[in-house]
Order: structure tokens, then sequence, then C-alpha cells
């Protein structure tokens, strides 16, 4: 079992920036790709950023060049750093483990409120 827990949620101006954080614990090392996923009202839930254990990350279209995703494996943390908010950006942040044997587990999600 993996735990996921996230901080760093909150309400920001179009233009501005906060940083996600998710902190895992339990069985860490059968993490195999942990990153964040979104959800805004009425739509599915979409990869936002991921990165792997060799330290590849992977962005999607919508947020290349604005959001950066980093690890810090000694406190067995992924961040997530958004710059140039969109009101477009606004939802709820799920951070992702994918685990051995296809386990797949989320955190409790953080909401991201970005203001026009």
């Amino acid at each position: 079992q993996v735990q996921l827990v996230e901080f760093g949620g909150g309400l920001v101006q179009a233009g501005g920036s906060l940083r996600l954080s998710c902190t895992a614990s339990g069985n860490t090392f059968s993490i195999g790709t942990i990153g964040w996923y979104r959800q805004a009202p009425g739509k599915q839930r979409d990869m936002v950023a991921t990165i792997n254990g060799g330290g590849r990350a992977d962005y999607s279209d919508s947020v290349k060049g604005r959001f950066t995703i980093s690890e810090d494996i000694a406190k067995n943390t992924v961040y997530l750093q958004m710059n140039s908010l969109k009101p477009e950006d606004t939802a709820i942040y799920y951070c992702n483990a994918k685990a051995d044997w296809g386990n797949e587990y989320w955190g409790q999600g953080t909401q991201v409120t970005v203001s026009s």
C-alpha cells in the first residue's frame, strides 16, 4: 500500500504561481511513476505531469513551459511548480502513483482556483 498526501492548493490570480507537494508513504519502493492529474467540474480527470524512476518528466501540452514537476527522493515527495497560471487551470489536483503489479494510488486532491 502507498499513501499520498497533497499540500499547496489555493486561490491565486491569473499570472500567479503555486507549488503543490505530494508526500508518499508506505511501500514507496514499489512506485514506478508518480505525478499529477487534475479534474475540473464536469470534465474528466486528465494527466498534468508525471515523473518516472529514471527522472523522465512528461507534461500535458496545456502546461508545457509553465509547470515543472520535480522530486526529492530522500523526502519521498514530488512537487509541481505552477507558473503563469490561467483560469483554465482551475481544478482539483490529484497526486497519483503507479506501482508494481498494476497497483495505482490517489491522493485526496487539493483545490487550485485561478481568478481572472
